[in-house]
C-alpha cells in the first residue's frame, strides 16, 4: 500500500467547530437533568497540576465538557453561578440542585 499526503481530521484545532464539540442541551431540564449535572460538575471538577487546571475526572484541560454541560443545565435549572460553585466545593455528587424560589 502506498503512502500518501497525512489526513487531516476536521474540527481538532478549528476553532468553528468548537460548538460540535459540545454536548447537546436537553430542550426543558428535567429533576433527572438537574442530579445529572450535579454529577457532572462534581465528578469533573477542577484540579490544579503541575501544566495548569484539569479535569479531575478525565485530566483533559478544564472545564471539560461534561463540566461546561454541567453547569450550563443548572444555570438553565435555575442555580446562579455562585450556587453551583457550592455544589462543587461540596464535593457531594448525589446532592440535590434546588433553584431558587420565585418570589421569595
Amino acid at each position: 500500500m502506498s503512502s500518501s499526503a497525512p489526513v487531516v481530521l476536521s474540527g481538532a484545532d478549528d476553532p468553528s467547530a468548537e460548538g460540535l464539540r459540545e454536548i447537546p442541551l436537553p430542550p426543558y431540564v428535567t429533576a433527572e437533568d438537574a442530579q445529572f449535572a450535579v454529577r457532572a460538575v462534581v465528578v469533573h471538577a477542577p484540579r490544579r497540576w503541575s501544566g495548569g487546571t484539569i479535569c479531575r475526572n478525565d485530566a483533559s484541560p478544564h472545564p471539560c465538557r461534561l463540566h461546561r454541560w454541567g453547569r450550563r443545565v443548572l444555570a438553565l435549572h435555575g442555580l446562579p453561578p455562585a450556587e453551583i460553585d457550592a455544589l462543587i466545593e461540596r464535593g457531594d455528587p448525589t446532592a440535590e440542585p434546588h433553584p431558587p424560589r420565585r418570589g421569595a
